[in-house]
């Protein structure tokens, strides 16, 4: 998720400014975190690892209330924990916005696309987008896309990765950082090469509980020391920024976002539509055998992460009470650590703050594991699956090679995800995530909606959606202020944003929506009718979706 960042100059110097607690703790947490997760994977995928079905989705094994749990895993990353919380800490209600949007996102999830698109596909987004045209172009339009997205995801991930443990493990030097990203890509490829899709699904759901308990415990002992006065909470918080002379008013509406409206509207759009389009989001609801346990996986996953959403809006305030915004810009990664400085400040500090700070930053570092290992596998199956199978082999590729070019595609995006991470280390880690949302809000959504309730949208209109959707979406945030003219900038020193607003979506989703329509009614295809009555039938009814899913 989007990761906000408010540039404020630090104000006082603070006494974390080297470390957090003791990197030794934070080291020993880590391991046990990983070995622990590491014998979990080894030990569900043991016997089951040959078959498609089982590398892609666990043989659609898991109930809605696992695929739930595997769901908010996958769903909540560690930039919305570290980020969200540090926005609301900075920014107070505005900072909010994030949590909200990305909540009511699910029901977009929810009521449009999770039950059609388990009834309808096998293991990938391009099985729905293609199942009544023709395979072909449609299939290397949708894997561009889903390989677009996941590389910028995954190269947020990787980047917040390194952030997060050098500051947890006080590295400053930029080669242990660059190491610490080359051992997060590492245990990536482990986790998806031993576990497939069931290895994978059990690391989302174990930290999924580990996300949500620890933010739970958090969110009750800030509570605790206002008497679970809310009001007292706010207060303190408002009182704490002021007395700091940050300028900032906790409590009032749009203080970030009055002057940009637009812009809100934009990165509201993007969050809201976004998460419909989310390949390795929607890549999990083939891992559930029925529609029914589709429907509740998304139920789970609502209220899981309604609830860490709730909780992330206590914790922000908490933050700007109890650590504050002086403090918190003194730390490296400003806002982004904000959550891991309460952690050490709830205890008082001293052991008790080292050995809580350790454990919520290995639930930190267990997000970015579960959330790499599933943009990984959603990646490497839309390349075997949709561009080797599909297009170079036409379909007819030996399910034991697939696997296996699958396999190797894991490998070769772990080495371009530990590459792009390094690159991107100190680049705006909220502008890589909001370029894959923008893309799939402005590539994915439109083509997946009009294939699902559409009957004329046909295989030209779906490719020019795509493409369009993904061109406009890269191309206006590359002429944004979010690449250049702003100090904030990925290249602040130049100037070509004519593109006023740092998230495309006001534009790049109309322009995906206008371009679906636009191919599809200059087309000469003939529509099949009674492919489209079938894909309507099994979307709606699920009649005959066991047999997409069975291999």
């Amino acid at each position: 998720m989007v990761a906000p960042l408010l540039q404020i100059a630090p104000l006082l110097q603070s006494p974390l400014e080297v470390k957090l607690g003791n990197p030794w703790a934070n080291i020993a947490i880590f391991a046990v975190f990983v070995v622990v997760t590491l014998t979990i994977v080894i030990r569900v995928s043991q016997g089951g690892r040959k078959k498609a079905s089982d590398f892609y989705t666990g043989g659609a094994q898991f109930d809605g209330r696992q695929n739930g749990l595997a769901i908010a895993g996958d769903y909540l990353s560690a930039a919305s924990f570290l980020g969200i919380v540090g926005a609301i800490a900075l920014s107070g209600y505005d900072g909010l916005l994030y949590s909200i949007g990305f909540l009511v996102a699910w029901l977009v999830a929810l009521l449009l696309v999770a039950e059609p698109l388990r009834n309808t596909g096998k293991y990938t987004m391009a099985d729905v987008l293609s199942f009544r045209m023709r395979q072909r172009p449609v299939r290397m339009a949708a894997a561009t896309s889903t390989l677009a997205v996941s590389f910028f995801y995954l190269l947020a991930q990787m980047a917040g990765a390194g952030a997060l443990v050098s500051l947890l493990l006080g590295v400053k030097s930029s080669l242990m950082q660059d190491l610490v990203i080359v051992i997060v890509g590492a245990l990536m490829i482990a986790y998806v090469l031993i576990g497939g899709m069931k290895g994978t699904t059990w690391v989302q759901m174990i930290k999924a509980i580990l996300l949500v308990l620890g933010a739970g415990i958090m969110t009750l002992w800030v509570l605790a020391k206002v008497g679970f006065n809310l009001s007292s909470l706010f207060g303190n918080a408002n009182t704490a920024a002021q007395e700091a002379k940050a300028g900032t008013d906790l409590m009032r509406p749009m203080g970030k976002y009055g002057s940009n409206k637009l812009g809100f509207i934009s990165l509201s759009i993007a969050l809201v539509l976004g998460t419909a389009g989310l390949p390795h989001v929607l890549m999990r609801f083939y891992t559930v055998p029925t529609a029914k346990e589709a429907r509740r996986s998304v139920s789970w996953a609502i209220g899981l992460i309604g609830a860490f959403y709730l909780f992330t809006f206590v914790l922000g305030y908490g933050a700007a009470w109890l650590v504050g915004a002086p403090t918190i810009n003194t730390l490296p990664g400003k806002a982004n650590a904000a959550a891991p400085a309460l952690a050490y400040w709830l205890p008082g500090q001293g052991i008790g703050g080292t050995i809580f700070l350790a454990v919520i930053a290995g639930v930190a570092f267990a997000t970015i594991l579960a959330v790499v290992a599933g943009l990984a596998i959603t990646a490497s199956a839309s390349f075997a699956h949709d561009i080797y199978n599909a297009v170079m082999k036409d379909g007819k590729a030996d399910p034991a090679q697939e696997v296996k070019i699958a396999r190797m595609t894991v490998i070769v995006i772990g080495i371009l995800a530990i590459v792009g991470g390094i690159a991107a280390k100190s680049q705006n880690i909220a502008f890589l995530v909001s370029l894959a949302f923008a893309v799939a809000a402005s590539a994915n959504l439109p083509s997946i909606l009009y294939s699902l309730y559409w009957k004329r949208f046909n295989t030209q209109g779906s490719v020019w959606s795509i493409y369009g959707g993904l061109i406009s979406a890269i191309g206006l945030i590359i002429f944004s202020p979010a690449v250049s003219g702003a100090p904030t900038a990925m290249f602040p020193n130049a100037n070509f944003d004519w593109f006023p607003l740092d998230n495309p979506a006001l534009v790049s989703v109309p322009v995906g929506f206008l371009l679906g329509w636009l191919g599809t009614v200059l087309s000469k295809e003939t529509p099949d009718l009674d492919k489209a009555a079938e894909m309507e039938v099994r979307s709606m009814t699920g009649a005959g979706a066991e047999g997409a899913i069975a291999h």
